[in-house]
This record gives C-alpha cells, sequence and structure tokens, in this order.
C-alpha cells in the first residue's frame, strides 16, 4: 500500500494545527452563523477596510436576477490597490516579484508600480481614451499587463483581457464584440523556451477590428522577430511612457460602474463577455484573499494563474494588491528548463502561499518527488487548489510533498462568473477532507438542489446559490437576455445557477463534481466524467486521466477515457482492463469504461487545463476545433491518429 493509499485510509480529515489556528485572520467558526443571520452586515464589514470617495447610502438592492452593491458609493479600484499602500510603510514594500521564463528578473515597489500606473493613465488619456471605453489587453505575463489593467481602472476604462495563447481569430471577436477603442499587446511572450509572436498574430486580427484606432506595443524584448509598426496607429510603449507625468488623479467610480469584461466559452460556442462591476468585485476580492489565504504582511504569495482568466485578475492583480501583498508572477511553463522551475522559484523567492491547479498538481506527481525533493520549500505556510475539482490521491501528494504535512490546503470552488471565491476552507478554522471544497465561504448561501429545484441535504445534485453575493457577474456584455437565461431561468430569477454538480455528505461538506455538460447518460444511468476519472487517478499506475464520451448506439453514450501512466509504467492491453476492472470495483460496472487510450500527454490549455472539449471531437470523429489556446497543440494530432488507429 502508498504512503498516500495508507492516508486517504487511515484519516480522511486535517485540522488546522494550533500554531497556525492562533496566528490566523479567522479562528472563531462563529463567524458562519453571525454572516449567515445578516450577510449585508458581514460584507459591509469589509466595505469599511476599503478607500471610498464618498460612502453608500444602501448595502444592496436585489431586484431579481439584478443586484446592485453600495449603492451610492464611489470609490477608485487602482487607488484601493496602490494609493492607500503608498502613503504607508508599505510604499517600499515589493508589489511584483516578476520572473520571465529565460530567467530575466525584475521587482517593483508599492511606489513603483503607482508610478508606472500613473504613467500609462496618462498615456491612454492622451490616446483619447475616457471613462468607459473599453480597452483590449492581449500579452504574455509581464508586469505590463497589470500596469495596463490598473491603468484602466484608474481612469474609469474597462479593460478586457484576452489571453496571450488564443489566436488572432479569437482576439477579432472579442475586440469586435466589445468595440474596444485601443489595443495594448507585445510583440511576443514566451512558451517552454519558445517565442509567441503576438503582435503579428494582434496584426492579423486588426485586419478586422474597424473599431481600433491605437495600438500599444510593449517591447518583450526580442531583436530577431520582425515587428510591423502602422504609421498612425502603432506606438510602443515605452516610448509613450517616457516623459508621461507620474501623476494621475483616480477617478471617482459608481460602485456599480464597470471595471472589465472577461470572455468565457459558453454551450453555443460564441464566447460571453462576462461583466464585472467596482465596489462589489473588488470587495470579494479583499475579503477572500484576506481570509482564505489569511495574507500577512511578511507573506510572499504566488498564484500561479495566467492574468488572461479570471484566477488572475482576481488573486494575482486585485485581491493581493488590496491587501497589500507581494505577488510573485512567473512567465513561463512549470517544466521549463527543468521540472523543478516552480520549486526553485518558490526557493529563491521563500514563498510562503502557493495558488495552483489540479491538473498542475497531477503533473508534478507525475514527474515524480525527486524534483521538489530537491529544492528547500520550508518557507511555504499555505497552499490552494484553483480550477477544477482536486481528486483525493492528488490532495494528499500535495499535502505530503510540497507541504510537507505541515501547511493547509485551500481546494476553492468558484468561476469566472463569480468572480471571488465561494466555497474554500478557511485555514485557521476548517476541518479539511481531501478532495473536497468543504464549506460555503461565511455570507455565501449555497445549496444542492435535484433537477425539480428541491434541496438535497445530502447526496449528490446542481449547485445553486440562493442569495446574491458582492463579486456575482452583473450581465453578459450586449446581450442581456442570454444572462438571464443562462443563469437564472433554471429555476427561479433569484436562485443562480452554476451548471456544475455537487454532493454534500454526512457532514454538511460540498464535493465538487464538474461541469454537468460532463454527466454523460449511459443506458439510463447518469455517470459522472470526474467520478470515472478520480477512479482511474486512484490506480497506482495512473498519472492523470480525461474521461469523454461518445455516441453509443445502445447505451446512448460510452465512455472514452484518456489515461497517462506514471513514468516507468508500460501500457498494454492488460493493463487496460486492469483500469476498466480497477473503475467498475470503485464505482459500478455501469461506469467501466468502453475505450482506454494511453496518450503521453493529454491536450491542455497554457494554464494546465485539459480542453475535454477537443478529446470529445476526437472519440466522436468529428473535425477538431481551434486549438490554439493549447500549450502543445501537437498533442492533439498525435491522440486523433492514435485513437483512428486503436479504434
Amino acid at each position: 500500500m502508498s504512503e498516500i493509499d495508507a492516508l486517504l485510509r487511515e484519516d480522511r480529515t486535517f485540522e488546522p494545527s494550533a500554531d497556525f489556528r492562533a496566528k490566523a485572520h479567522v479562528s472563531d467558526p462563529g463567524v458562519y452563523a453571525r454572516a449567515a443571520e445578516n450577510p449585508e452586515a458581514f460584507w459591509e464589514g469589509f466595505a469599511h477596510e476599503l478607500e471610498w470617495i464618498e460612502p453608500w447610502s444602501r448595502v444592496l438592492e436585489w431586484n431579481p436576477p439584478h443586484a446592485k452593491w453600495f449603492v451610492g458609493g464611489k470609490l477608485n479600484v487602482s487607488a484601493n490597490c496602490l494609493d492607500r499602500h503608498v502613503r504607508t510603510w508599505r510604499r517600499n514594500k515589493a508589489a511584483f516579484i516578476w520572473e520571465g521564463e529565460p530567467g530575466d528578473r525584475r521587482t517593483l515597489t508599492y511606489f513603483d508600480l503607482y508610478r508606472q500606473v500613473c504613467q500609462f493613465a496618462n498615456v491612454l488619456k492622451g490616446l483619447g481614451i475616457r471613462k468607459g471605453d473599453r480597452v483590449a489587453l492581449y500579452m504574455p505575463l509581464v508586469p505590463e499587463l497589470a500596469v495596463a489593467m490598473l491603468a484602466c481602472a484608474r481612469i474609469g476604462a474597462v479593460h478586457s483581457v484576452v489571453f496571450g495563447g488564443f489566436s488572432a481569430e479569437s482576439l477579432r471577436d472579442r475586440i469586435n464584440d466589445a468595440q474596444a477603442r485601443l489595443l495594448v499587446t507585445a510583440d511576443g511572450g514566451y512558451r517552454r523556451g519558445g517565442i509567441i509572436p503576438l503582435k503579428q498574430m494582434a496584426d492579423e486580427a486588426l485586419a478586422e477590428t474597424p473599431s481600433i484606432e491605437h495600438v500599444v506595443v510593449v517591447r518583450r524584448g526580442y531583436s530577431d522577430i520582425p515587428v510591423h509598426m502602422k504609421e498612425g496607429r502603432d506606438r510602443w510603449y515605452h516610448e509613450l511612457m517616457d516623459g508621461a507625468p507620474f501623476e494621475c488623479a483616480p477617478e471617482p467610480m459608481d460602485s456599480e460602474d464597470m471595471l472589465y469584461i472577461l470572455y468565457t466559452s459558453g454551450t453555443t460556442g460564441k464566447p460571453k463577455g462576462i461583466v464585472h462591476t467596482t465596489a462589489g468585485y473588488l470587495l470579494g476580492c479583499y475579503a477572500t484573499t484576506k481570509w482564505v489565504f489569511d495574507v500577512k504582511d511578511d507573506d510572499v504569495y504566488w498564484c500561479s494563474a495566467d492574468i488572461g482568466w479570471v484566477t488572475g485578475h482576481s488573486y494575482v492583480v486585485y485581491g493581493p494588491l488590496a491587501n497589500g501583498a507581494t505577488v510573485v508572477m512567473y512567465e513561463g511553463a512549470p517544466d521549463w528548463p527543468q521540472k523543478d522551475r516552480f520549486w526553485e522559484i518558490i526557493e529563491r523567492y521563500g514563498v510562503t502561499i502557493f495558488y495552483t491547479a489540479p491538473t498542475a498538481i497531477r503533473a508534478f506527481m507525475r514527474w515524480g518527488t525527486d524534483w521538489p525533493a530537491r529544492r528547500d520549500m520550508s518557507t511555504l505556510r499555505l497552499l490552494g487548489s484553483v480550477g477544477e475539482p482536486i481528486n483525493p490521491e492528488a490532495w494528499v501528494w500535495y499535502h505530503l510533498h510540497i507541504g510537507r504535512e505541515r501547511c493547509p490546503i485551500v481546494d476553492t470552488w468558484w468561476q469566472t462568473e463569480t468572480g471571488s471565491i465561494l466555497i474554500t476552507p478557511l485555514p485557521g478554522i476548517t476541518r479539511t477532507k481531501p478532495g473536497s471544497a468543504t464549506q460555503p465561504f461565511p455570507g455565501i448561501s449555497a445549496k444542492v438542489l435535484n433537477h425539480a429545484g428541491e434541496e438535497v441535504p445530502v447526496g449528490g445534485g446542481l449547485l445553486a446559490l440562493t442569495k446574491p453575493w458582492p463579486s456575482m457577474l452583473r450581465g453578459i456584455y450586449g446581450d442581456p437576455d442570454r444572462y438571464v437565461q443562462q443563469y437564472w431561468s433554471r429555476w427561479s430569477k433569484d436562485i443562480y445557477f452554476t451548471g456544475d454538480g455537487a454532493k454534500l455528505d454526512d457532514d454538511g461538506y460540498y464535493w465538487l463534481l464538474g461541469r454537468v455538460d460532463d454527466v454523460l447518460n449511459v443506458a439510463g444511468h447518469r455517470i459522472g466524467t470526474m467520478e470515472v476519472e478520480s477512479a482511474l487517478v486512484d490506480h497506482p499506475k495512473v498519472a492523470e486521466s480525461a474521461v469523454v464520451g461518445r455516441p453509443h448506439q445502445i447505451k446512448g453514450h460510452a465512455l472514452c477515457a484518456f489515461v497517462t501512466v506514471k513514468e516507468g509504467v508500460y501500457h498494454s492491453e492488460a493493463l487496460a482492463d486492469e483500469l476498466k476492472s480497477h473503475v467498475a470495483h470503485k464505482i459500478g460496472a455501469i461506469a467501466r469504461p468502453d475505450d482506454i487510450i494511453f496518450a503521453a500527454d493529454l491536450p491542455k490549455t497554457r494554464s494546465g487545463k485539459i480542453m475535454r472539449r477537443l478529446l470529445r471531437d476526437i472519440a466522436e470523429g468529428k473535425t477538431l476545433g481551434d486549438t490554439t489556446t493549447l500549450a502543445d497543440p501537437s498533442v492533439v494530432a498525435r491522440l486523433r491518429e492514435q485513437y483512428q488507429e486503436e479504434a
């Protein structure tokens, strides 16, 4: 029996240590009851910790499904992330510690960041950008991306960050939907030793974006990449910044003024422009960063997400900076130039809080324990998981080999639409279970409902949010009907449908099961693909798995499992049969996969998420969709060829 198996069998719960509990921001479990009794007063308490230009007159105005928080209040997000810190001892504290993939490094203090944000805010104003204008950002993970976001927030412009791995077509569609007037991009960005030519890709998109008037280009430093600069439209960032004034007064923003648009995938194939507003979103990020990550002034905090995703918005930029944290930002891949790059960064900077994705954790497991063991990670005191449900085996591996059995793990659930963390342990008080996101954050009302809208006290169903929360989305940009239909129409207009399945155990703990559209009908039984994946990863020879469905004439759906085995393990027909039997034993014969496809790697985005949509296309024999977001697009071609040979 492995060490992980033994731990899971012996004790499935983990208590916060007495030392951690004594020093934590939250050590009183009674906070849940107080927040439930008066959630508006609870959120208002956090609001008093922010800096306001004008006070609010009412905490919440709720006309389902539309909410307004801190009605009548005015503040500025940039000022809350910067100005209030530069007036204190934090002025010369590191705000960002940045490392590029090639090893180049920069540190920006809060005063450095404040001045650069003010300068770029003045640059934007000089190019005619005003409050309410949309600005698209298409950049690598460099400090200038955060500068541009905060500069937009400072003058009241609405930013729309487009992930630097997206295709020219994706960039074009997002610019056109938002009708952005200005684009900020870069000559390129590093990924696994290669260079992504962002400006070239942007130029392809810009051929069909009539709303764009100006393009600002950050020089990442590629002398060997030709950069076409269109006269009258394109300007170099460093030239515009040279001589720009260091002061720019923050624009007073109504609490419900739009802060940003972030596009997320939709079931129709058309991306949804999720709208987040100013006060409620900032408050949600501030409160959860403070309590979930227990951030203190001497912490070095690292969220490994790209800012192109909501995790980077909330937990690389806005939440940590509002708390005055020191934030590590890394441009590249976790396995470049070798598989201990993350652990090397933690060792070099003395990282104390580390927040990453389950997919990355499973990759670390596959690479083995030698890589983390060779680095000193004794500074770590808290670990986090984000992006998708984490299987218990990965949770325990993370606990043993990265946290060295001393760090609490906060397994968090939230979405682009929710803006900030909603279901999570609080590390000073919550008893954790491997694989469970545990309980809703205080002030959040979540329930598991069946299809009829009836509450499920124990067991599985659909995850719903039954009361408004400050950081909730305010709409889909330009499509109010889709907003109501997508999120507020399954049961009633005052219940938010998350689209995720969940189950409650006897202790009232939440176990996230993945998207409902990843639940398949197999011979009349509803089988969650996440449950099958977890069973496969439970096998000692499996490092990672992704399960999709393909049409089956008799059963409705057949289960097709793409499996990556651990190093040193050789796949065979006998192993495939063994894995099928293992799943049948863990879940039941109905969940036995029809196909096991062994894969050297799975198609993943550059942020580490498995692209199950592409695996479904392979299993169903469809034409593959857009693969430009993948870290290695060749993975899909190899898998399709392999699947066709084995089918």
